[in-house]
């Protein structure tokens, strides 16, 4: 959690219900306005289209929900979502949707197909895999879905504070951040949705929110999110060119000193990859293998998504990839951010080749 936020949050901390139509009431309102004035200004958006959630994950639900929640709602999506969207497709599809899914490609990268030429009730689609760290081709989904009337819900946890964002220039209907992932409080999100369609309301109450997401809003919280993602987007461009650094450094010094070892997506042709993600396939490893070992340097790694449980899962994104068993086996995905140094890498470095041959001599027992 950036300095920032903590301080905004501490600020804030006392303000009452911003609902309140009395002075204090309309003090905690000021506050609000103007958090949902910075995030619009910053992604591109208009204030009343800003939506303050509890999650990432609920932005998603709230957006999904609301747009095939009745039975014989069509959906598409893709087979690599992260599970808040992934679980919520799969909900919808029990409780009586139709469900189609766009192919995804060895690169990781979703392939457009004529399914989207068929109106449906929402299509979604995240903008950056949380696992390889693929960009995925949003512009063109939300193009050709538009074209029929679909509207367009963007996972775009991974991207926002990271890439520049502009939610009407990208013309999706609704578009969904959360704030962890840029230095922002956990526990909390952002929904952008247009003012037309409107996903019909998930919860009901008092009307707060344009009654998208009712309920007291948390303003301090909100506020502190506002703060850590103006401060992100100001260093955005010199950030994401130093991680980009310290990532192909990490990737290099990995593939030049343990054998048998690829990027999993990183350095193919016409993919572009998240700054901060290093994806690595080493065949053979076992995962729960690296998982520990390299805790025990205190280097924290993953094998898949971190919002599996605490339970360490076969990638469902690797396997909708094509990839055999011993390469989704042997995945690791290392991410640096804004407190990771030279330091770190090289220390990572100097350990991964002890690391990955007792991984791989546990997965021959």
């Amino acid at each position: 959690m950036r300095q920032v936020a903590v301080d905004t949050w501490a600020e804030h901390a006392h303000l009452l219900n911003p609902g309140g139509q009395y002075a204090s009431g309309r003090a905690a309102n000021a506050v609000l306005a103007q958090a949902r004035e910075t995030v619009a200004e910053i992604l591109g958006a208009d204030p009343v289209e800003v939506i303050f959630t509890a999650s990432g994950t609920e932005a998603d639900n709230v957006a999904l929900r609301g747009f095939a929640g009745e039975p014989g709602a069509r959906v598409i999506s893709t087979p690599i979502e992260h599970p808040a969207v992934r679980e919520t497709v799969a909900n919808l599809g029990k409780r009586g949707a139709t469900v189609a899914m766009l192919p995804v490609g060895e690169d990781g990268v979703v392939d457009i197909t004529d399914e989207l030429d068929e109106p449906a009730s929402v299509m979604t689609c995240m903008w950056a895999n949380n696992e390889t760290g693929a960009i995925q081709p949003v512009a063109e989904i939300v193009a050709r879905a538009n074209g029929v009337g679909t509207p367009v819900h963007v996972d775009a946890v991974q991207v926002v504070g990271h890439l520049p964002v502009d939610f009407h220039a990208l013309g999706a209907t609704t578009l969904a951040a959360s704030a962890h992932k840029f230095g922002g409080p956990r526990g909390a999100g952002i929904l952008l949705a247009k003012r037309s369609p409107v996903p019909t309301p998930v919860l009901t109450g008092g009307g707060q929110q344009r009654g998208i997401r009712p309920g007291t809003v948390d303003v301090a919280t909100a506020a502190a999110t506002a703060a850590a993602l103006k401060e992100a987007a100001g260093e955005m461009d010199a950030e994401a060119a130093r991680l980009t650094q310290l990532r192909d450094e990490l990737v290099d010094g990995i593939l030049s000193t343990i054998p048998d070892t690829r990027a999993t997506v990183l350095g193919r042709e016409g993919v572009d990859v998240l700054p901060g993600h290093a994806h690595l396939l080493f065949p053979g490893a076992n995962g729960d293998a690296m998982i520990m070992l390299l805790d025990s340097f205190g280097i924290e790694a993953s094998t898949g998504s971190a919002c599996n449980n605490g339970v360490n899962q076969r990638s469902h994104v690797l396997e909708a990839m094509g990839l055999p068993d011993d390469h989704v086996d042997g995945a690791l995905r290392f991410t640096l951010g804004r407190t990771t140094t030279d330091e770190d890498v090289q220390f990572l470095l100097g350990r991964l080749p002890e690391v990955i041959g007792k991984a791989r001599d546990v997965a021959k027992l």
